[in-house]
């Protein structure tokens, strides 16, 4: 500092701090680093942060902590606010400090050197503490901002959950004060978009309302596939046409987004528009624009015996009856999705999830390994579910074996005689209980064939037939009820007559 003349710092210097502090402000952290190294450039004198306690919350290289016990009665004068800057040493230093920031207790700027301070260094000393507590103070506004934004995506998860269990009336309960506009609604479609995990948050705060929803829709981080961002869409004339228009420009923006749409749904059929978005994804993926709709087709339950069916649920599923709740929702959301995702969906670990369905196991008799066990438990769970609900649209034609014209359908694409090796694969990669390494063995090919062939068969049936869910469950009960793949064994829902002969 010695010999510096007592001038304003040149109009180059002020430049450089503005630099510093806009890049210092749009931090995460908002650190201060780079002001406090640019003080130190400029003055000559070793600097030093001091917060809570005393404790030195950031220093250059070569300040001398040993001081800072002979600094502790004017450190605590500055810290509980009797005082804004005091002037000082210890030994051969010149010490200058600073009070920082409008709350108490007060964090403190520490300068030392061999020189006292010019009165303009002093001010410059001063100014560059104000600047430090907006950096300060912008750094918590940020914290209290992120952390509004994940209380606001743990509130939507919340009320999804809610609309996934099928509880609209739930869902308005969770919400006190303003009550999300999609509530609402009559009608909703599902837009499930691929994309980069990390756009998922700008992707929805660009639609996010004061009240932290989204209008009559609803953005939601997908809790178990981390590139999924869900969209709840309402379908009236009062939904916000525009959303649906720009996922189709994302994904056509970007050849790493897909989107899938379901069909409408009543907002209490959600968890069923939820899997057509995720069969429709699948399809969207391995087509040229990667936006597909899904390919509507009446629900198996619905066409099987009523009576007869509701009486083989009901006896499937007593067991659960006598187990816990969480060990019952457990094995229910292992139906649709791997044992990671279930833990993250209920908050407890992968081994927790584990012991949960080795205890539904015992109790059923099941092997819940075997795809065809989880494919007729999938079934007996939404024919219970689906019990006493009045069906969307009309009553399905009568026909002589329904379950065999449904399977008929579903396989209908495949019938195509330049399929039928993707056919063959299906009903082997079923019967080797949806294993690709056993399925390419024995077929004689190879895991990169059967995998080239799923994704054909995806495409051809518009059903995600890759992850574990209700499109392999589909896969089983077509196969089953057209009477040429494996059978559900004692799990079978419907009487041999309602099987294709």
């Amino acid at each position: 500092m010695r010999g510096r003349p007592e001038t304003p710092p040149p109009a180059g210097r002020l430049d450089e701090l503005l630099y510093l502090v806009g890049r210092q402000a749009w931090r995460p952290d908002a650190g201060v680093e780079g002001v406090v190294d640019w003080l130190h450039r400029q003055l000559g004198a070793e600097v030093a942060l001091v917060g809570r306690g005393h404790t030195v919350e950031l220093s250059t290289p070569g300040f001398p902590r040993e001081i800072l016990p002979a600094l502790a009665p004017v450190l605590t004068r500055l810290a509980t606010g009797r005082m804004a800057a005091a002037a000082t040493e210890v030994g051969a230093v010149r010490v200058r400090l600073e009070r920082v920031g409008p709350d108490s207790p007060h964090r403190v700027l520490i300068l030392a050197g061999a020189d006292r301070l010019t009165s303009q260094e002093a001010a410059a000393a001063s100014h560059t503490g104000h600047i430090i507590a907006l950096l300060h103070r912008a750094r918590a506004a940020g914290t209290v901002f992120r952390d509004y934004q994940e209380k606001a995506h743990q509130m939507r998860v919340a009320l999804f959950m809610a609309l996934m269990a099928g509880d609209p009336v739930l869902a308005r309960r969770m919400t006190t004060g303003a009550v999300p506009e999609l509530l609402g609604a009559d009608r909703i479609r599902v837009h499930l978009l691929r994309c980069r995990p990390g756009e998922r948050d700008r992707i929805a705060q660009a639609h996010q309302d004061p009240a932290g929803y989204h209008g009559r829709a609803l953005m939601v981080r997908c809790p178990v596939y981390d590139e999924h961002l869900i969209c709840l869409v309402a379908e009236d004339e009062h939904a916000p046409p525009e959303l649906g228009g720009v996922l189709r420009e994302l994904v056509a923006e970007s050849e790493e987004y897909a989107l899938g749409v379901s069909s409408p749904h009543p907002l209490r059929a959600t968890a069923a528009a939820y899997e057509e978005a995720r069969h429709a994804l699948a399809v969207a993926g391995n087509t040229p624009g990667r936006v597909a709709g899904y390919r509507r087709q009446e629900p198996l339950e619905r066409l099987l015996p009523r009576a007869e069916t509701l009486a083989w649920a009901h006896a499937l599923l007593r067991p659960l009856r006598f187990l816990p709740e969480l060990t019952a929702e457990t094995t229910r959301l292992a139906l649709s999705f791997p044992r990671s995702g279930v833990a993250a969906l209920l908050g407890i670990s992968r081994n927790t999830v584990t012991a949960h369905l080795k205890r539904s196991e015992a109790a059923l008799g099941l092997d819940l390994r075997d795809i065809r066990a989880r494919a007729a438990l999938a079934l007996a769970v939404t024919t219970l579910h689906q019990d006493g609900a009045p069906a969307d649209g009309p009553a399905p034609v009568a026909v002589p074996s329904p379950a065999a014209a449904w399977a008929a359908e579903f396989l209908g694409p495949l019938r195509d005689p330049r399929h039928q090796r993707v056919r063959d694969t299906l009903r082997t990669w079923i019967e080797s209980n949806a294993d690709a390494r056993r399925t390419a063995r024995r077929l004689g090919g190879s895991r990169t064939t059967v995998a080239a062939r799923l994704r054909t068969a995806e495409r051809l049936l518009g059903r995600d037939l890759l992850a574990t869910g209700s499109g392999v469950h589909d896969l089983v009960y077509a196969f089953h009820f057209s009477g040429e793949g494996p059978r559900l064994g004692r799990c079978d829902p419907a009487p041999d007559a309602d099987r294709a002969p």
